[in-house]
């Protein structure tokens, strides 16, 4: 399974005062941390003001690349950030994000088709987050229609089909495994990736239903997802259904893990 590393983002206090300051050892370490994790992606995000965020995020891309070539996935609604951003990165990026507003589609969409950069496209429009899966499809379905109209690949749009707060909707995590179905059944070429840890916010023992969440969502057709990669439950629980789901040959990753210790499992007693 391909994963963003979701760690380096400034709406976390930790990493909003290493930015703040310019604690570029933080930040690396951050970074090589989840890079042992296993990620396919670093998402940097500045989390500062427009006026202040073209700095901070070309500082965080420089100082995020002196440690790791791990590709970037470049995450700001600023298009202005964005275009400064994709001169400073070594690889092409990922885009974080997309959506069905008419703003980011004409501001956000030219620059992705331009530098052929993978996107995230999340499941809502300018009047917020459906919630529905008839109405979540709807916007898909617009989004996928402006992505091939500027020339983007289904299997370079990654769809974030919104997964919400259990806490405030008992149907959420339903909503999400049901909209993740039927993408997967309506678009076969895209990727499908939902910010994890949102099913489980405002919960006690977050990480368990983290768990049970991902193993339902990659039954269910996720490919992707942006995520915790120190976590050792998710990364067990990734192995582990990729395992039983007969794509790991032989079980040889499920092996390697266990006896470089990277898996989440209870001490012999």
């Amino acid at each position: 399974m391909l994963i963003v590393g979701e760690k380096i983002n400034g709406t976390r206090k930790l990493v909003a005062k290493a930015i703040a300051e310019r604690d570029a050892a933080y930040i690396k370490d951050l970074a090589l941390k989840q890079v042992e994790g296993g990620v396919t992606w670093l998402d940097v995000n500045a989390g500062v003001s427009p006026a202040l965020e073209n700095e901070a995020l070309i500082w965080l891309i420089d100082t995020v690349q002196s440690v790791t070539d791990t590709t970037l996935c470049l995450d700001s609604a600023n298009p202005a950030a964005l275009v400064a951003a994709t001169s400073h990165v070594k690889k092409t990026p990922m885009i974080n994000s997309i959506s069905g507003e008419a703003k980011k589609l004409a501001e956000i969409l030219p620059l992705v088709s331009q530098n052929k950069c993978p996107v995230i496209a999340q499941a809502l429009d300018d009047a917020g987050i459906p919630k529905d899966v008839a109405s979540r499809m709807t916007i898909i379905r617009r989004i996928m229609e402006e992505t091939r109209k500027a020339g983007i690949a289904d299997n370079n749009v990654y769809i974030d089909p919104l997964v919400m707060s259990l806490a405030t909707n008992t149907e959420a995590g339903l909503i999400a495994l049901d909209t993740i179905k039927t993408i997967r059944v309506e678009f076969p070429e895209v990727h499908i990736m939902p910010a994890l840890s949102n099913v489980s916010f405002g919960l006690p023992a977050r990480t368990v239903v983290n768990q049970a969440f991902l193993t339902l969502a990659i039954t269910s057709g996720m490919d992707c997802a942006i995520l915790d990669p120190n976590d050792k439950g998710l990364r067990s629980a990734i192995m582990a259904t990729e395992v039983i789901m007969g794509r790991d040959r032989y079980c040889m990753n499920f092996n390697r893990a266990f006896r470089a210790g990277r898996l989440s499992v209870a001490p012999k007693v």
